[in-house]
């Protein structure tokens, strides 16, 4: 049986053990679905990259504002946990991971996923909320046993999203960061009218 959570945890500790950027504020778990990607047979399936911004990076902008929290801003310094565009091992794994638990369709995403006043109320394509669900919890499990406030001397939060920043990827990140780390992004994210 594929435990794919200790899988994830023990690459993704690996890369951040590498990293020293003492200026580092925020890390991006990024779990993403893109129609042009395939594997497998399957079409719009999810990738997982990890990455981070700086001070530097965000030029020091506001602590509430979209230039720090917004990835699109981010230098896209990322780091392939599973990515299926090049099939590696964590592709091969995650896929393996579906079948024996009977994750079947995968990339298919239903077109009546928006509610009464059209806000996506969807799960993203099939595996896809599976995936965010567990990299949600490496994420905590790494936030609970303090790995980066003891790395960096400082709480960092773990921002666990896609592109859209989806009511999901909120749902994750709160999990992520169950002592607080993430409070300020929350109090951005409201601000921006995200939440």
């Amino acid at each position: 049986m594929i435990d794919i959570e200790k899988y994830l945890y023990k690459q993704v500790k690996s890369i951040l053990s590498d990293w020293d950027d003492q200026s580092i504020y925020a890390i991006s778990f990024c779990v993403e679905s893109n129609e042009a990607k395939e594997y497998g047979g399957y079409s719009n399936v999810t990738d997982f990259v990890i990455s981070y911004n700086t001070e530097a990076d965000c030029e020091e902008a506001d602590e509430l504002s979209e230039g720090r929290w917004n990835y699109a801003f981010w230098r896209q310094n990322e780091h392939p946990i599973i990515d299926t565009y090049e099939k590696n091992q964590g592709a091969q794994i995650l896929f393996e991971w579906y079948k024996e638990n009977g994750i079947k369709n995968i990339g298919y995403e239903d077109e009546n996923c928006y509610d009464a006043d059209f806000k996506y109320i969807g799960k993203g394509p099939v595996g896809h909320y599976e995936l965010l669900t567990i990299v949600s919890n490496v994420a905590r499990s790494l936030q609970e046993e303090l790995f980066l406030k003891n790395k960096f001397g400082k709480s960092i939060p773990i921002i666990v999203h896609g592109l859209e920043y989806a009511w999901y990827d909120i749902q994750a990140t709160r999990n992520a960061n169950p002592n607080g780390e993430a409070d300020l992004f929350f109090k951005a994210m409201s601000k921006l009218g995200m939440v």
